[in-house]
This record gives C-alpha cells, sequence and structure tokens, in this order.
C-alpha cells in the first residue's frame, strides 16, 4: 500500500491588483509557518510577487493563489485565466536583454526557488514554484 503524503494548505487566495500586496504578505507569513527561513524565505517571496504581478499585468487582471507544505517543501501555484505565455518568454532561461521593459519575472522566479513548473495556454497559466525547507 502506498504511504499517504502529508500536506499542509498554508493559503488560498484569489487576486486582483490590490491584493498583491496583502497576498505577498500572507506569502510570507504562510511560508515562514512551513519552515523558511532567511534568504530562502525572501526568494520565495519574490518569486511569488513576480509570478502574482504578472498575472495581473499579463493575463486578465488577476488570478488564483494555492500554496501548501507537502514533504519538507513550500509550493506556492498561481493560475490566472489569460491567453499563455508566449513560447519565446517560456523557457525563462535566457537574461532579457536591458533595454526590455518586462520579461524578467518567470527568468527571475526559476532562479530564485528549487523548482518553477509552467503549464500555459489559451485558457490560462499555472505556474508552480518550490522551495525545499532546511533541515
Amino acid at each position: 500500500m502506498a504511504e499517504a503524503v502529508q500536506t499542509t494548505a498554508l493559503l488560498v487566495e484569489d487576486f486582483g491588483v490590490a491584493q498583491i500586496t496583502p497576498v505577498r504578505h500572507a506569502v510570507s507569513q504562510g511560508a515562514a509557518a512551513a519552515g523558511l527561513r532567511g534568504q530562502r524565505l525572501e526568494d520565495f517571496v519574490l518569486a511569488v510577487n513576480e509570478i502574482v504581478t504578472n498575472a495581473v499585468r499579463h493575463a486578465g487582471g488577476g488570478g488564483t493563489l494555492r500554496m501548501w507544505a507537502s514533504d519538507g517543501v513550500v509550493v506556492c501555484e498561481v493560475t490566472d485565466r489569460g491567453e499563455g505565455i508566449p513560447g519565446e518568454r517560456l523557457s525563462g532561461e535566457a537574461l532579457p536583454p536591458s533595454h526590455a521593459v518586462s520579461g524578467r519575472g518567470l527568468w527571475l522566479a526559476r532562479h530564485l526557488v528549487d523548482d518553477v513548473a509552467v503549464s500555459t495556454g489559451e485558457a490560462g497559466t499555472i505556474v508552480r514554484l518550490s522551495s525545499k525547507v532546511p533541515v
């Protein structure tokens, strides 16, 4: 028989432009309660803030954030109902040119957390960010 995975729900929140700051504070509190500390906590919160801001700016003005802890990992999933991330921005591996006015959010998130998974299409995008809790 498979062993059950212990999951702790930390936050479920719909957001729009007016909720960016309160959601960032709630993410910080929830991630800290789950065990992230110091620079790992700051990096996780910044990565989530970048993805939330992207959803507001580029994907219809809002979305839904879900955050949980499972087996020593804090996970945050941001869902929007936009038209999807263009392919050239999806890889997020190359730093956008210095003259670009946007395009760094996903790139930055990939450098701040342990794992970023993206599912995107015409019906919206789901970005899942994960950081391991230090032992």
